[in-house]
This record gives structure tokens, sequence and C-alpha cells, in this order.
């Protein structure tokens, strides 16, 4: 019994970090900037707007393994995660055109509300797996 849920752990502990690889990679490819690198340069603001991406895409993840079991509902929960975070960053740009140009110039309040926005709508998306 005890091995079914280290099994089952370990089993969504791979398939979360993995699904946060791939988030990562498509967030940053969609975004027209590239966000690692100008945390890399210390820019305060890329740093707000992608973690606040990172952890509403996590919660809805953390959500998903607490009301499936099943690997293949997980994996869809994160697909549409993923896609509800995409549409939040699509929407405030849009609502903003200049927040691209503002991120790279570092603007951290602009940089906290994405991230804020990324947050809140994860935190919504999270809260319907209930």
């Amino acid at each position: 019994m005890l091995s079914t849920y280290i099994y089952n752990y370990i089993l969504y502990l791979l398939a979360s970090l993995a699904m946060i690889g791939v988030f990562s990679v498509v967030y940053t490819k969609t975004t027209p900037y590239n966000e690692l690198n100008m945390i890399k340069q210390g820019q305060g603001a890329a740093a707000f707007s992608f973690l606040g991406a990172l952890i509403g895409f996590s919660l809805t993840l953390a959500s998903s393994i607490m009301h499936n079991d099943s690997l293949m509902a997980f994996a869809g929960w994160a697909s549409a995660a993923m896609a509800v975070q995409l549409l939040a960053y699509g929407v405030l740009s849009r609502i903003l055109p200049e927040l691209h140009q503002e991120l790279e110039n570092n603007n951290v309040a602009v940089g906290a509300l994405l991230g804020g926005v990324s947050l809140t709508f994860g935190i919504i998306n999270a809260a319907c797996l209930a």
C-alpha cells in the first residue's frame, strides 16, 4: 500500500516538473521578450512577471492533482491551465500595448501587474477544478 503512495507521489511530482518545464518554454516563446535573459540581467520586472505566471500555472497543477485520480485528467487540466495563462498575457498585452517595452525598461510596477494578473487567473482557474 505504501509503495503505491510513493509511486503516485513520484509520478505526479515528475509530471508536474515536466509540465512546468513545458509551460516555461511555451510561455517564454509566446512573449516577445526573453524573460530568463532579462532576469539574468537583473531585471526585477521580468522576474515578477514570470514568477506570477509560474505560480499561477502551478496552482492549477496542484488543484488538478488534488481533484483528479488520473494522470490523463491531470495532463488535460495542465494544458488548459497553460492556455489560461497565455490568454491572460494576451489580454493584458492588448490592454497595455506598451507592456513589452515597459518590461524591457524594467518597469517593476508593470512586471508586478503582469505577475499579479497571472496569479489571479491561476487562483481562479485552480478553484474551478474543485
